[in-house]
């Protein structure tokens, strides 16, 4: 046999070897980690946690998710976008305020006025996406939350649309807004809170409708205001690199329990709020209401200061986020 014959017969059993190999290792089960930037169990943790039970549920010998918990006992929430640019993290649950560093344009989500599934068909998903992969080192997955608004929270009553002499625990999502109606900004982690307001060091802070009674601040809050404001969008964000290891099967998995999140949770969201508002008011917090022109116009003074803030901040993308969040 010449040496030829013996490598045409060889050759195809070290094709047949490597195509096996190949096989193999696309059929792996991929195992991910996740952190969350709130406490696990807590308001909003829970449907990053429901997301995962579905990925696990889903993708039975394809992907998996290992979650790691949430909250300050895991990682400082405010490194966590960082934590998943670089791949210490391979999944986060958290919204744009608690990176902003990394994107600044993820202020803007909190002012859109589309639907999730909205923005996937009008191009603002893709746009926004894009710039998280381009500055994070990340891909947009999912979003859920955004169906629950943001609220100024008092240890003191106010008449108006003024917060002159107050002190008011923010993050950069109503920053601009609160500045706005002249208060004194001071920012803390979520955990620091409680401890603030007892000892008087704020007077007051944004939250959304949710979740104030899950951590406890409503023993030291008086007021709520309303109407509410923006909306409180939590992202959920796999790193880039990790996505793009990942095969088309586990791909689909991903997008399959992000669609069951992003088209379950609005409904419910909007029943918890009601509930929640009662739970605060059993609880003993009062609710000022701007109502009419006035009420009319806190709202629009809210998205005026946070698309200047945005657009200021952005000027190269800021105009384009407006035209692509903004309803005609």
């Amino acid at each position: 046999m010449t040496k030829k014959m013996k490598i045409a017969l060889v050759a195809p059993v070290i094709l047949l070897g490597v195509s096996a190999w190949t096989d193999r290792a696309m059929a792996e089960e991929a195992t991910l980690s996740a952190v969350s930037a709130f406490a696990q169990g807590t308001t909003f943790s829970k449907n990053f946690e429901r997301f995962i039970d579905k990925v696990n549920e889903l993708g039975k010998g394809k992907i998996k998710i290992n979650y790691r918990g949430g909250g300050g006992k895991v990682m400082n929430p405010f490194q966590l976008g960082d934590a998943i640019r670089t791949g210490v993290v391979d999944i986060g649950n958290l919204p744009g305020a608690f990176y902003t560093k990394l994107v600044p344009e993820a202020d803007a989500i909190k002012l859109s006025q589309f639907t999730v599934t909205e923005e996937r068909e009008n191009g603002a998903w893709d746009y926004v996406n894009d710039l998280h992969e381009k500055k994070m080192n990340a891909r947009h997955l999912a979003r859920h939350k955004e169906c629950v608004p943001f609220h100024l929270y008092l240890t003191k009553p106010i008449s108006k649309p003024d917060l002159k002499g107050f002190k008011i625990r923010v993050t950069p999502i109503y920053r601009a807004f609160f500045a706005d109606m002249g208060a004194n900004l001071i920012r803390t982690a979520p955990g620091e809170v409680y401890t603030a307001l007892e000892r008087g060091t704020v007077d007051g802070y944004g939250w959304p409708t949710q979740g104030v009674l899950d951590l406890g601040w409503h023993e030291v809050t008086k007021y709520r205001v309303d109407p509410g404001f923006y909306r409180a969008s939590v992202e959920i964000l796999i790193n880039l690199d990790k996505w793009k290891s990942l095969n088309d099967e586990q791909k689909n998995v991903l997008r399959e329990a992000a669609t069951f999140i992003e088209k379950t949770t609005c409904p419910e969201d909007k029943a918890i709020n009601e509930s929640e508002k009662k739970r605060q008011a059993d609880a003993g917090i009062k609710t000022i209401t701007f109502a009419g022109k006035e009420g009319e116009d806190y709202i629009d003074r809210a998205y005026a200061t946070g698309w200047a803030e945005v657009i200021k901040t952005n000027p190269q993308t800021g105009p384009k986020l407006r035209e692509l969040l903004t309803k005609k």
